[in-house]
């Protein structure tokens, strides 16, 4: 076994600068070595060791054959000779399709063979959000995880171990062939390398490398350009290791035309050299004719040539193996090949004579495995470029054939339907209930564990089996769900598709319009989702179920900007809700858009939070498994509204904990925590409330710019600068973020044309201001949204026309006055109320503002009262007054207002020191 390992490191021919970087990053991660030997220590420098970083990506990249895998083998080798942890993966061609193959990989050994206790323990709160894409548990009840939860998970997991066991060193090879759910992930993560214990090894091929991994071709760091193209081997190479191989009398020529015929390509020459050993040639200039035959056998139709003289068990056992992938069990190809336990091992023998297939730790540059007839890793193609050729070269009919029988005896073996699916992939459709069932199984398994891409390969394969006829709705259905994120387009049309099938089963049709109306509304084409609704509720007879969709549609049409209605609306819902008990969660659904819609026209506080309680009652799930969460949102919201943010703030706090439970950590955590920024906004904590406002944009720029999410991060994170005095940052922001026309079709808060003229407002720009403000009155009284709590266009409005048309500033500011008094929020009175005394007459000023202190003095709203008190400061010249301005700003963050109060205390002052000193 030494000598076996020995020759390994001899082949390395000409990579002596790729493994001077490979030990240079191992210095810098884990210290040099002490000694020589394989089992050389590696000895601690200063600042090593766990909890220090030090680490690096290394990427080596280069077409088939030029050594990357041996190259990654002794990186390896010199990773465990430091005393590393080694993460160790690869990717297949034939495993793309299974999602997690290669997290799998690198992870599930670190982890496998603990009981469910100390896998908990181990895993904390991640358990049933990893532990299932892992292969360590099966997925929990409820709703799966979303991708970027999952990865968050994902990261989470790989920096512990990475702390806990440092050194820890992680090689991939074949990357290009990674399933694309864990190529995506660590592409995402290798950044991060650099600030851990963490060294990570990537090989690939350049060409085929796919686009959401150019991270592994574009990083910077410190261990030296990247990625480390590999080139050919010169002629003195493959003239050294074939001497290497054959002895030192190969004369020159011969080497020659061996470096000749293999184009310098290293893993061509160490098998030509074998060649040449094995035949006992004579490695002189007479005998180089022959070597072009010799290096045609190991490729392409030679190589199926020379595997076909090895007997047709032995083509049959090959081509099992290759459509198996890699870590092929022995067994598993037998029964795919049809062969017996003797013969499979006759066929392994053969093709590990013939440099065909080898023991997975052979592949690895270790010894195979002692002690048995199967090696212990099972077996692996001794290279890619063999596979590739053996599987190319099963006839079609037959590989479509061994793929389906690798389907079945991959279940039978226990491995379960998401390993048999990604051999019916590759199966014709014939119409077999059994495929359609493992297909949907595995599609099942696969969503609930973050993968809803494979899910959606999946359930398309099964569509095209085809499924029973009475089966194909329900698999519609699911493909709809399936690809609800990823092709809303299509979903749409699966959906369509589903509910023209003729089925009688109530609950799925019911689920089906659900599933349409939310993707239109996420499309945003909320009047198609509203319509697809009501064209369904006349035709559903069972009371509960119309309820059901009636709650949809109340909610989408409260959500739609151009409704045409919403008066109607509104009345059809008051009247609906107000003799609900709120006996099930659809009534409480229903009872908390009455409470949502209650407070978009300014009905009084008292009568929003009673239907807030309602809908509440001892608690609401923001993660229910086929409900959204938008409706638990409008809750807390409406609290925030009513002067409530205390509530408001336990909602969210409960709602972001159950998101991050659950692994939704796309949208729906984006969502969450730009809402709990507006609530502290809005509770003049600015500073806390500009946290929150950046990690909501961080989440949303991760799901996608211009989308609802977008629009909440980037409205709030505006307003939020507006009132910390940052106006020229605002505009920034807005400008990078492409914030402006169009606006969203669907109903956001703040309202996103709103905060679009208060930030032209804020850099002077009133006329503009006021055509936008003019455009939000033409699209919002309409349909009666007048509660200036919620928008208070009007009160911008009346700043930006006040100084040209001063009696229609005061017309509007009055109004919002008086709408404002009705709803009854202290912090909306108090706000129009300064507004007002700012348009109105000079005379009525000081009064409006001391019931807008009084009101405000007694309401969260910190920012409002600081504005309040400064204006009733500059108003009645009272130095104390505006002092007091001043630290109520202070605390709140508004450096702004802060600085305009000290600036207005200096000026009373001073004016007041003049009109008590005697003149000369």
């Amino acid at each position: 076994m030494t000598e076996r390992r020995t020759r390994t490191r001899r082949e390395l021919f000409e990579r002596e600068a790729e493994l001077a970087t490979v030990d240079e990053a191992l210095d810098q991660l884990a210290g040099p070595r002490r000694g020589t030997g394989t089992g050389a220590r590696a000895a601690p420098r200063p600042g090593t060791g766990p909890g220090t970083s030090g680490g690096a990506l290394l990427a080596f990249s280069g077409p088939a054959g030029l050594g990357k895998t041996t190259l990654l083998a002794e990186v390896r080798r010199r990773a465990r000779a430091r005393s590393c942890t080694l993460l160790a993966a690869r990717g297949g061609e034939q495993e793309q399709n299974q999602p997690f193959h290669v997290a799998r990989q690198l992870i599930q050994p670190q982890l496998a063979g603990r009981s469910e206790d100390e896998l908990r323990a181990a895993l904390g709160s991640w358990y049933a959000i990893v532990g299932p894409a892992l292969g360590l548990c099966a997925p929990e009840e409820g709703a799966p995880p979303d991708p970027q939860g999952l990865r968050d998970g994902l990261d989470w997991v790989l920096t512990h171990l990475a702390v806990q066991r440092a050194p820890v060193v992680l090689v991939l090879d074949d990357a290009h062939w990674a399933d694309p759910e864990s190529l995506g992930w660590l592409a995402a993560f290798a950044p991060r390398a650099e600030q851990l214990p963490l060294l990570l090894v990537v090989a690939y091929r350049p060409d085929e490398l796919p686009a959401h991994a150019d991270a592994f071709r574009t990083l910077p760091g410190r261990a030296g350009r990247r990625p480390l193209s590999l080139a050919p081997l010169t002629a003195a190479a493959v003239g050294a290791l074939l001497r290497d191989r054959v002895g030192d009398h190969a004369d020159d020529a011969f080497c020659r035309e061996a470096w000749a015929v293999t184009a310098g390509n290293p893993f061509e020459a160490v098998e030509l050299s074998a060649k040449v050993h094995d035949r006992g040639l004579d490695p002189v200039e007479s005998s180089a004719p022959l070597l072009r035959d010799l290096a045609a056998a190991q490729r392409g139709s030679g190589l199926v040539a020379r595997l076909e003289r090895l007997g047709p068990s032995t083509v049959r056992f090959a081509w099992a193996c290759a459509v198996l992938g890699t870590a092929i069990p022995r067994d598993l190809a037998a029964r795919v090949a049809g062969l017996g336990t003797e013969e499979a091992v006759d066929a392994t023998e053969r093709l590990r004579g013939a440099r065909i297939l080898c023991a997975a730790a052979e592949q690895e540059g270790g010894p195979a495995a002692d002690g048995g007839p199967e090696p212990d890793g099972g077996l692996e193609f001794v290279h890619p470029l063999i596979a590739t050729a053996i599987y190319r070269a099963i006839p079609d009919g037959l590989r479509v054939a061994l793929h389906g029988q690798a389907a079945v005896a991959v279940v039978d073996g226990g491995l379960g339907p998401s390993a048999a699916a990604r051999h019916l992939l590759e199966a014709h459709p014939d119409n077999d209930p059994w495929v359609v069932r493992t297909l949907r199984e595995a599609a099942r398994e696969n969503l609930r564990a973050g993968a809803p891409e494979a899910a959606r390969r999946q359930l398309a394969r099964a569509l095209r089996e085809p499924p029973d006829f009475d089966e194909r709705a329900a698999v519609l259905y699911e493909l709809g769900c399936a690809s609800l994120l990823t092709e809303p387009a299509n979903t749409v049309n699966h959906l369509r598709a589903a509910l023209a099938e003729p089925f009688d089963d109530p609950a799925l049709r019911q689920g089906i319009v659900i599933r349409l109306a939310q993707v239109l509304a996420h499309s945003d084409r909320l009047a198609e989702a509203c319509e697809a609704l009501a064209r369904e509720i006349p035709r559903t007879p069972d009371v509960r179920g119309r309820l059901r969709l009636q709650s949809e549609q109340f909610m989408w049409g409260a959500f739609n900007a151009a409704e045409p209605d919403s008066p109607a609306r509104s009345r059809r819902l008051a009247r609906l809700a107000d003799r609900l008990t709120g006996r099930d969660l659809t009534e409480r659904y229903v009872i908390g858009l009455r409470a949502w819609d209650a407070t978009l026209r300014g009905e009084p506080v008292d009568v929003v939070l009673h239907h807030a309680g309602r809908a509440l009652g001892d608690g609401f799930s923001w993660a229910h498994e086929d409900r959204g969460f938008e409706v638990p949102v409008l809750a807390a919201m409406a609290h925030m509204y009513a002067d409530r943010p205390e509530r408001a703030e336990e909602l969210f706090a409960a709602g972001t904990a159950e998101f991050e439970r659950q692994g939704w950590r796309g949208a729906h955590l984006s969502f969450a925590y730009s809402l709990r920024a507006y609530i502290r906004y809005r509770g003049g904590r600015l500073v806390e409330a500009e946290e929150l406002a950046r990690a909501g944009l961080r989440l949303a720029e991760r799901v996608g710019r211009r989308t609802p999410v977008h629009w909440y991060a980037i409205a709030i994170l505006i307003e939020t600068l507006l009132a910390r005095g940052r106006a020229e940052e605002a505009w920034d922001l807005a400008r990078a973020h492409g914030y402006g026309e169009p606006f969203p079709a669907a109903v956001v808060f703040p309202d996103s044309q709103t905060v679009y003229a208060e930030l032209l407002l804020a850099r002077g720009n009133t006329k503009a201001a006021a055509a936008e403000l003019e455009a939000v009155d033409r699209r919002l009284t309409p349909r009666g949204i007048q509660n200036p709590a919620w928008c208070p266009w009007q009160l911008h409005l009346a700043e930006a026309v006040a100084a040209e048309e001063p009696a229609r500033a005061r017309a509007l500011a009055a109004d919002a006055v008086r709408r404002a008094r009705v709803f009854g929020a202290p912090s909306g009175i108090g706000h129009a109320l300064r507004v007002a005394a700012r348009v109105g007459p000079p005379e009525e000023r000081v009064a409006l503002l001391e019931e807008s202190v009084t009101l405000l003095n007694g309401s969260p709203a910190g920012y409002e009262r600081c504005r309040s008190l400064l204006d009733l400061g500059v108003a009645r010249r009272d130095p104390a007054l505006l002092e007091r301005a001043a630290a109520v700003a202070r605390s709140c963050g508004a450096d702004g207002v802060a600085a305009e109060a000290e600036a207005a205390t200096a000026t009373a002052t001073a004016t007041a020191t003049a009109a008590v000193v005697p003149g000369p």
